[in-house]
């Protein structure tokens, strides 16, 4: 990773300043750095040493951050990981187009694999995310949205990256097609799980330990599993609660939304689907041989269901 970080680095250089201060600050604002680790450790798993795997790991990081970048324009959010999101520091029009730099300095990146089948799945994955993103916009403030709806936004928006790093690691190792779908498999589960969790600390967290305000979900009107289990299992009063502050976005529900969601065991219902996610990336990550970083692999998958940010 810190072979990454120093790629990061070099390559975030512009000969315009304001794109370098722009992803300077939001790739130093820290991150967990998931998808990068994730295609590292795939690569170790399957036993490729080359140094293709710093500059595709921080092709992957790249693309995550764009999103991010475009997500808090969208989302109108003023706080990321403890600090304030570029948009509230530099402003809409910097972050939109510091986004498009990285996305386009990762297109330039990519190229140097000299891979036309990394190239296929990376630019299948940044469509897919854009599409994901459009999803979850038009499910804004709909308070019909079902779990099925649900877990298509997550796996585009969210999963697809995941997925992406893990099936780059197999490819860049040149392995077996069953060994390629397990990384892929590993990867789509965990994204999930990473994101179904994500969703329940929107109700459940601590906003001084996430880095992010409690009740962003809600204010923007996103469906989230939490709140459709909550309205599945509530009485009608409860159920239309929930509705009225999805469709409103009114914070100043959250109290009595968290209280429902609390009550009615959705919390339960959201760990129990993002459980069976982690158990499917382990499964998958038993697929490939053993050692170190397929052990990494599996704890990875373990640890998730414990985080709290």
């Amino acid at each position: 990773m810190r072979q990454v970080d120093k790629v990061i680095t070099q390559r975030l250089d512009s000969g315009v300043p304001l794109v370098g201060s722009v992803s300077h600050y939001i790739i130093s604002a820290g991150g967990k750095r998931l998808r990068p680790v994730l295609l590292l450790l795939c690569c170790g798993a399957l036993g490729y040493q080359g140094t293709q795997r710093h500059n595709l790991a921080a092709v992957v990081e790249f693309i995550h951050t764009a999103t991010l970048l475009h997500d808090d324009v969208v989302d109108d959010s003023a706080l990321r990981r403890g600090h304030a999101t570029a948009n509230a520091k530099f402003g809409n029009p910097a972050s939109v187009l510091v986004g498009d730099f990285l996305y386009s300095r990762a297109f330039q990146m990519m190229v140097e694999a000299q891979s036309m089948r990394i190239m296929e799945v990376l630019a299948e994955a940044t469509n897919v995310i854009a599409e994901g993103e459009v999803l979850q916009l038009m499910n804004m403030h709909n308070a019909a949205l079902d779990e099925a709806g649900y877990v298509q936004v997550i796996r585009s928006k969210t999963a697809k990256l995941f997925e992406a790093s893990a099936r780059v690691g197999a490819i860049l190792s040149q392995a077996t097609p069953e060994q390629e779908e397990a990384c892929a498999e590993y990867g789509q589960a965990l994204g999930t799980a990473f994101q179904v969790i994500d969703d329940v600390l929107d109700y459940t967290g601590d906003a001084a330990v996430m880095g992010k305000n409690l009740g962003d979900d809600l204010r923007e009107g996103k469906t989230t599993l939490p709140l459709i289990a909550a309205m599945q299992r509530g009485t009608e009063a409860e159920r239309l609660t929930v509705q009225t502050a999805i469709e409103t976005g009114d914070v100043a529900m959250l109290e009595q939304v968290i209280a429902i969601v609390k009550k009615t065991g959705a919390l339960d219902v959201a760990q129990a689907a993002a459980h069976a996610e982690a158990q499917r990336a382990i499964a998958a990550a038993e697929r490939l041989p053993g050692g170190p970083h397929t052990d990494s692999l599996v704890q990875l998958a373990t640890q998730l269901l414990a985080r709290n940010h």
